[in-house]
């Protein structure tokens, strides 16, 4: 049993011993250890707050970014929108021209028709005229070649004077 029970030397030399390693290790071993786990949480911590950073502007990013495509969005739809319009407005011009310009030349066509109607109509006159008198002078030449005829001719026609 000896051998369970140490020696009272021992025990002070292994305490004066421990004292000593503890002093050294706290010396030399311990603020180095601890200076480096302290600056090794420092730049956890950073490293987390830069995350938290990023994260915060990428979020703003997004926010940004989608408010930029609703506003694409809006002018895209107000440039549709205005060309439609404008499509609109152009076919619209495009067909009261048309109109104004068709009923422009059936309005000529009619003046035209009219015009070429009472030029015929001119002419013919003219021809029946011409025709007329070419007749009665063929018709009075016939009538006129006899004396007989004639006096008869100027009673009748000094009897048509006289009614009138």
């Amino acid at each position: 049993m000896d051998l369970l029970i140490p020696e009272v030397g021992l025990v002070v030399f292994q305490t004066i011993a421990f004292l000593l390693l503890m002093f050294l290790l706290g010396k030399f071993a311990w603020k180095p250890v601890l200076a480096a786990i302290k600056e090794r949480e420092q730049s956890i911590d950073d490293a987390l707050n830069k995350a938290e950073l990023a994260k915060q502007e990428m979020a703003r990013l997004t926010s940004q970014n989608e408010e930029l495509m609703k506003q694409a969005r809006a002018d895209r739809d107000e440039i549709l929108k205005e060309a439609k319009m404008l499509k609109d407005n152009i076919v619209n011009e495009a067909k009261t021209s048309a109109h104004t310009e068709g009923a422009k030349l059936i309005e000529k066509a009619r003046i035209e028709i009219e015009n070429q109607k009472k030029a015929a109509l001119a002419e013919l006159k003219g021809q029946v005229s011409a025709l007329s008198l070419d007749i009665a002078e063929r018709v009075l030449r016939s009538q006129l070649d006899d004396k007989a005829k004639q006096q008869d001719l100027v009673n009748n026609l000094l009897k048509d004077v006289e009614l009138n």
